[in-house]
């Protein structure tokens, strides 16, 4: 008998909601990450939950409305996590017309008609707040719901979960070889140590990494896949209000511009094929200057390359970039014999799709395996379960019960750990109760839980991952959170190694 149903060798969001959907249903299951959860391309995302409003021009019609009913879902179920937004397009002379705007924006509502977010709306801008960090010449925007989302966080909290159903979670543990049979044999380098386990069925969801690990891990013969990178930049923020602002780019792309982190502005995506180490993905001085220019087109306050404050950049895998084709869907393969054990592929895709998209997968084990049914539309991730609509008063309750929050962090705590923000604060009465602190808002409780319950082991997986408080915090504490935890063996929780 194998140690484990099925085995995952990946730690990113494809990886941790296969982990997920599969330990509940009832399957052993075992993940294996070589570095720290979501730190590949899970962490680069745009952040959005969304329809996919481009994808209208392209008449992707079902795909569109797909992902808006997995934007509901995840309004449900992560009401912590994701958060709705207004997405405010103005209307360019140069690029589509108004009527073409007006016309998506029409279909896209009735696209989402079971949502409870507002419809589109026009706007006219000189008498709007909306209007406030706009050029003069902009004198009508368009207006939809969309969401915005913490993908960092969304991937801790499926491992969360995976972990809490069953699944073992295994950071800094590295497969280096996969031997085929009737079942899996699995070598890892787990934090130094051998180990070998033996697995029914094998996941191989890695991300940038898929091709490398088809080939050198599992021994198949090259895929035929391409990388892309995809690029972002973070600046100061640029305007007051809570909006995303979705520019026409001269090439035709859509360029967002979001809150983020209350005092910075998130600008994306821009993209191109990458060769070189996934590891080291960096981003051009050509493609800061595009996405700096492409806001300038629209803002009144300039910026350039030395406004960046940060650069985000991931590498994934796709059959073709060149092609028009949407890869929000991603990709799957799925290989199995006679005395060949199952083998799947899976890679890319956004964030909107990847509950459905893990779904899918494991439904293709339903021959192999005796499985309960599908079940992660219903079921809120770790903290989520209230309704989207009472996330103010959660922060607003969170502040009465620990009075010396003041509503920013209260706002920060409650949108990364929701009602398990409990878990963190207990019944501490003042800051001090909390332990030693890191900067204005992290403190030495909310590190050892995030070390003992979300397997965090370095300052970056804090700092950049598990929150962004790396984007304030000043280096002498960055140094101070480091040599705390160097010096921190919590037990760990849910089998969170």
């Amino acid at each position: 008998m194998a140690d484990y149903d099925l085995a995952i060798i990946g730690g990113g969001l494809n990886g941790v909601s296969i982990a997920r959907d599969a330990a509940g249903r009832g399957l052993r299951v075992i993940l294996l990450e070589q570095g720290d959860l979501g730190a590949g391309a899970s962490s680069a995302s745009p952040r959005l939950v969304h329809g996919d409003l481009a994808g209208l021009e392209r008449r992707h019609f079902f795909r569109v409305r797909a992902a808006l009913a997995e934007r509901d879902i995840w309004l449900r179920i992560a009401p912590h996590l994701v958060r709705p937004t207004r997405f405010a397009i103005p209307a360019h002379a140069d690029e589509r017309p108004a009527w073409q705007l007006r016309a998506w924006l029409l279909l896209y509502d009735r696209l989402a008609s079971r949502t409870h977010l507002p419809g589109s709306a026009t706007v006219d801008v000189t008498h709007h707040p909306i209007g406030n960090p706009l050029k003069r010449p902009f004198g009508t925007a368009f207006e939809y719901s969309d969401c915005v989302v913490d993908d960092s966080r969304l991937v801790a909290l499926t491992a969360v979960d995976a972990a809490a159903r069953g699944a073992a979670i295994r950071t800094g543990a590295r497969c280096t070889r996969a031997e085929r049979g009737e079942i899996w044999r699995l070598v890892t380098i787990d934090r130094g140590h051998r180990q070998v386990m033996t697995a029914r069925a094998l996941v191989n969801a890695t991300g940038a990494w898929t091709a490398i690990v088809a080939e050198t891990v599992l021994r198949q013969p090259p895929l035929s896949l391409e990388t892309v990178q995809m690029n972002q930049i973070v600046v100061r923020r640029l305007f007051d209000t809570d909006n995303v602002y979705v520019f026409q780019n001269t090439d035709g792309r859509l360029i967002f511009a979001s809150p983020y982190e209350r005092d910075f502005t998130l600008i994306g995506t821009v993209g191109h094929a990458f060769k070189g180490d996934p590891a080291v993905v960096a981003m051009a001085a050509g493609d800061v200057a595009y996405l700096c220019n492409a806001a300038n087109r629209y803002f009144r306050e300039r910026i350039e390359a030395a406004d960046v404050v940060r650069t985000v950049s991931g590498a994934n895998m796709v059959m073709n970039p060149a092609s028009q084709r949407p890869m929000r869907d991603g990709a799957m393969s799925f290989d199995y014999g006679r005395r060949k054990a199952p083998l799947l592929t899976i890679f890319g895709g956004d964030v909107t799709t990847s509950r459905l998209r893990a779904e899918n997968a494991v439904s293709r084990l339903t021959p192999f395996y005796p499985m309960s049914a599908r079940w992660t539309a219903k079921a809120p991730l770790p903290g989520g379960d209230f309704a989207f609509s009472r996330f103010e008063n959660e922060v607003d309750e969170a502040r009465a019960r620990w009075r010396f929050l003041g509503e920013d962090q209260a706002r920060r705590l409650v949108a990364a750990y929701g009602l398990n923000v409990k878990a963190i604060l207990g019944e501490a009465k003042n800051r001090g109760d909390l332990g030693p602190a890191f900067g204005p808002e992290l403190t030495a409780a909310e590190v050892r839980y995030l070390m003992t319950h979300e397997w965090a082991r370095f300052p970056d997986d804090i700092l950049w991952r598990r929150s962004k408080l790396g984007l304030t915090m000043p280096p002498a504490d960055r140094e101070a959170l480091a040599a705390f935890m160097a010096t921190e063996t919590p037990e760990l929780s849910c089998d969170a190694r």
